[in-house]
């Protein structure tokens, strides 16, 4: 990562300080036009009664890996989810959580996202796609 894009995760990480993000415990790891990656250290409160990572969580961390993606692809815009699948095909246990993220299809107002959501083993736990419609 170059100093522009540490700089830039800096001021996120600033803007982010007591919203949802933070509420979380994301931590932005790389953010590029390529690929973008985010961390979460899932705790017990982060699980469900059956001791795995709620599907709220997941489904929270997909969409904020994917909407960071598209800030990535389009710096200083703004952006909305209007679209968010989720595919459940393993339960993750506590431990770190980790979500990629590339852009798939980019037009002038909307952009289309895929995503994953990995254990600490590196075991393959939720996938999920995005549509992002820019703001005016």
């Amino acid at each position: 990562m170059d100093q522009k894009e540490k700089e830039w995760l800096e001021q996120l990480e600033a803007r982010a300080a007591g919203t949802f993000w933070d509420y979380l415990g994301c931590e932005a790891l790389e953010v590029s036009r390529e690929r973008t990656v985010i961390a979460l250290d899932a705790e017990k409160k982060h699980l469900n009664a059956m001791d795995i990572v709620h599907g709220g969580v997941l489904a929270s961390l997909l969409d904020n890996v994917m909407a960071l993606a598209v800030m990535s692809a389009r710096p200083g815009e703004r952006t909305v989810t209007t679209n968010l699948n989720v595919h459940f095909v393993a339960p993750l246990a506590a431990g770190r959580l980790t979500a990629t993220a590339k852009v798939l299809h980019e037009s002038a107002s909307t952009l289309t996202v895929e995503a994953s959501v990995r254990g600490a083993d590196g075991k393959l736990g939720t996938v999920g796609t995005g549509s992002f419609r820019m703001l005016k």
